[in-house]
C-alpha cells in the first residue's frame, strides 16, 4: 500500500502563515472532515473515508506537525494548541468551499475536533470523537497507578529538549510500542501501513512532542475557561470509546454530557485503532450521527 488513500486526490492547502496541510479529498455532497490520531496519519481513515465518499465530500488532512503537512517550529504555546489546529481545520474546509461541515476525529484529532466545535459552532454541524476525553477531563481522571497507562503524556509534557532527545534515540521503538500495545487486531494495521506511520513519526518528533506539550498547558487553560463560561458543544455529538471508564474508575458518559446536551455515547470492543480494526462499526455510527 502507498501512503495515500486510493481514489482520493491530494492537495497541499495553505491554512495559516507558513503552514500548509497535506490533504486527501474525494466525493461530492455535504462535507465531512476526518482527523487522525497518534501515532498515525490521515491514512488511518482509509476504510471509513472510502465509504463516506459515496455521498459526502470527504476531506482527510494530516494535522499540522504530522505526516506530510508542514511542521512549524514551536515558538510558543499557541503553535500547537488545539485552538490553532482547529483554526487550521476551519480554514481547510473553507478552502474547498465549505463554510459548514461535519467533523470526526480520533485521539489527537478528536481533541482538535472538540476545540473546533467549541470555537467554531457555526461551522461544525456534527461532531464525533473516537477514544478520547476532553483534555481537562483526561488529566482529571489520571491519578495513582492507573496513570501509568498515560505515561507518554507526562513524558511529552516536559519542557523542550529532553523528551525529544529520548524519543529520537529509538523512535521506531517508541512509536511502535503504541501501535503494538493499543491494538486488539494487529492485522488491521498491516506491515506496509505500519511502515508509513513509523516513517512519518520519525520525521515529526519535535512537532508531535509540541502537540502533547500543549495539551499539558495551554489546552487545559482553554478548556478551563470554556467550562467556567459554560461554553458547550451545540451540535449533535457522537463519542465512541473503549470502556476506559470501567478500567480507570470514571463515568465517561457523564464527563461528555457536561459538554453537550445532544450526546450519543458508545463503547466498542475494538482496540484504540477502531477506524482500522472495526471500520464497519465506525461507519455505522458516523452515518447515524450525520442523520441527526
Amino acid at each position: 500500500m502507498s501512503n495515500g488513500i486510493p481514489g482520493f486526490a491530494y492537495h497541499r492547502v495553505p491554512v495559516a502563515d507558513g503552514v500548509a496541510l497535506n490533504t486527501a479529498v474525494a466525493g461530492t455532497g455535504p462535507a465531512i472532515v476526518l482527523l487522525h490520531g497518534f501515532p498515525q496519519t490521515h491514512l488511518m481513515w482509509r476504510h471509513v473515508a472510502a465509504d463516506l465518499a459515496a455521498d459526502h465530500t470527504v476531506i482527510c488532512p494530516d494535522l499540522r506537525g504530522y505526516g506530510a503537512s508542514d511542521k512549524p517550529a514551536e515558538t510558543g504555546p499557541d503553535t500547537y494548541s488545539k485552538r490553532t489546529m482547529a483554526a487550521d481545520v476551519v480554514a481547510l474546509a473553507r478552502a474547498f468551499g465549505h463554510e459548514r461541515f461535519a467533523l470526526a476525529g480520533h485521539d489527537r484529532g478528536a481533541l482538535v475536533a472538540f476545540r473546533a466545535g467549541l470555537d467554531h459552532p457555526a461551522a461544525v454541524t456534527h461532531l464525533a470523537g473516537l477514544d478520547v476525553l476532553p483534555t481537562l477531563d483526561m488529566w482529571d481522571v489520571m491519578h495513582g497507578v492507573s496513570a501509568a497507562v498515560g505515561w507518554h503524556l507526562y513524558l511529552m509534557a516536559q519542557p523542550p529538549g529532553l523528551p525529544e532527545k529520548m524519543i529520537a534515540a529509538d523512535p521506531d521503538a517508541f512509536f511502535g510500542a503504541f501501535l503494538d500495545q493499543w491494538i486488539k487486531n494487529p492485522a488491521a494495521i498491516p506491515a506496509e501501513t505500519r511502515a508509513v506511520y513509523l516513517s512519518a513519526c520519525r520525521e515529526a518528533i519535535p512537532s508531535i512532542v509540541a502537540d502533547y506539550r500543549a495539551s499539558a498547558g495551554i489546552d487545559v487553560a482553554h478548556d478551563t475557561d470554556d467550562r467556567a463560561r459554560g461554553n458547550r458543544l451545540r451540535m449533535p455529538v457522537t463519542v465512541i470509546q473503549q470502556d476506559w471508564g470501567a478500567a480507570l474508575g470514571y463515568d465517561a458518559t457523564a464527563l461528555w454530557q457536561a459538554w453537550t446536551d445532544d450526546l450519543h455515547h458508545h463503547t466498542t470492543t475494538a482496540g484504540h485503532f477502531m477506524a482500522e480494526e472495526a471500520p464497519a462499526e465506525i461507519i455505522r455510527h458516523l452515518r447515524d450521527l450525520l442523520t441527526r
